[in-house]
């Protein structure tokens, strides 16, 4: 591992450490980091000669990220961050850090490991999120993936490593995520979900991707006639070593209209490897390079859906017009909200709303106590485009139901375009 600090004019040539380190762990770092530093952060020096020790004693401490800041020069380095760096503040300093300085890859050492944690430090861009204790063998595995993706930054003009992403879309923001919810079956998530998706795919500069978290019994591959190669389960298979390229590889691309698809479990037993956690870390790579990131569910609450409304940013709770379905619905509702789940970001759509089955869309309002923000007619061209795996905004684009899923696409594209104004 090479030195890259300065000091008072004079480059250190060996790295940082005791004059007599103890010995390096099994997984020793020399036989994989050749040009890359390894420095840890911890405001804790008991926490930070730790850290160091289990990464065999020669790397470079510093007792906060502004100290951190002072000392790069452009070199690849890998940033262990111990548990003090868990703060929202610490967080914010990595995340200005790390948009300035691609050659940094960050790894978080948090105390205790919460979903919100979790979520936070991966949109700070931090690459990998470790819980304490962690043995010698994992954390020298997680500098070595971090290593692997980091690149010098270039001396002059140039695209930044590791940055040609958000030179060809042009922005670094974040993708939307939305997820399509109902807490009864049958009434119409997946057809919203998918037609949804690929509105928004045609009609974004960015990729957008559809994912189907109903994990035990999803149906976009079918409803897409897509034979996906990969699923769900091999993005949690590999999720240690997961970032966007080899997610990338992992998705299914719906040709007819450029929608990246994330498919799941071909097996309903698999969904049992598939945790909220796992999840959370998988949109949050997405929403990197997507502009927008759908996601379905089953129709229950689970920890994977609890997960993905409190990530989204809207959530479209989907209603069919039918006296069991908005029981059901009124249940939801009054569930997210013990949840503290803000209802301005739920957005009710009443699905087949001009059947004739004596309920009136004004009667379901009152009753929920919620607007209906879309209206999506009942026509026989849904099911007949359900059977042939074509959206029925492809299928049949003249419909009511087709031109009604375009006005709610275009909703979304004008928060996205309001977003980038902002």
């Amino acid at each position: 591992m090479s030195s890259f600090f300065e000091d008072d004019g004079n480059w250190f040539d060996e790295p940082f450490g005791s004059e007599e380190p103890e010995a390096a762990p099994s997984s020793s770092l020399a036989a994989h980091l050749e040009g890359v530093t390894v420095v840890v952060v911890d405001a804790d020096g008991v926490a930070q000669a730790e850290i160091a020790q289990q990464l065999g004693g020669q790397v470079a401490t510093f007792n906060s990220i502004h100290e951190l800041s002072t000392r790069l020069t452009g070199a690849p380095v890998v940033a262990v961050l111990g548990p003090s760096c868990s703060d929202d503040a610490s967080l914010a300093s990595a995340a200005q850090l790390l948009q300035s300085h691609h050659e940094l890859g960050t790894i978080l050492i948090a105390q205790e490991l919460s979903t919100n944690l979790l979520q936070q430090a991966l949109r700070s861009g931090v690459k990998d999120v470790l819980a304490a204790p962690i043995d010698n063998g994992a954390l020298v595995e997680a500098v070595d993936r971090v290593a692997s993706t980091l690149a010098p930054a270039p001396t002059a003009g140039g695209m930044v490593a590791g940055d040609e992403m958000f030179d060809e879309f042009g922005t670094g923001e974040t993708g939307q995520v939305v997820t399509v919810f109902s807490t009864k079956g049958g009434a119409g998530k997946s057809m919203l979900a998918s037609n949804l998706g690929v509105v928004l795919a045609q009609r974004s500069e960015r990729p957008v991707c559809l994912i189907d978290a109903d994990l035990q019994f999803g149906d976009i591959a079918v409803m897409l006639k897509l034979a996906p190669a990969h699923t769900l389960v091999d993005a949690v298979g590999n999720i240690d070593r997961l970032d966007e390229p080899m997610l990338r590889s992992l998705l299914t691309t719906h040709e007819p209209s450029g929608l990246l698809v994330m498919p799941a479990p071909l097996e309903p037993a698999f969904a049992d490897q598939i945790g909220a956690t796992e999840m959370i870390q998988i949109v949050e790579t997405l929403r990197r390079f997507c502009s927008h990131v759908i996601i379905d569910t089953p129709a229950y609450f689970n920890d994977v859906v609890l997960g993905m409304i409190e990530l989204s940013d809207e959530v479209l709770l989907i209603a069919g017009m039918d006296i069991p379905n908005i029981k059901n619905v009124k249940i939801g509702l009054q569930t997210l909200r013990l949840l503290n789940t803000p209802m301005e970001k739920i957005r009710l759509v009443l699905n087949r709303a001009n059947s004739k089955v004596k309920l009136d869309v004004s009667e379901v309002e009152r009753t929920l106590q919620v607007t209906a923000d879309s209206l999506l007619p009942s026509d026989v061209v849904v099911p007949q485009s359900i059977n042939k795996g074509i959206p029925v905004v492809h299928a049949s684009p003249r419909s009511g139901v087709a031109r009604a899923l375009e006005e709610l696409a275009s909703e979304f594209i004008s928060v996205d375009s309001n977003r980038k104004r902002k």
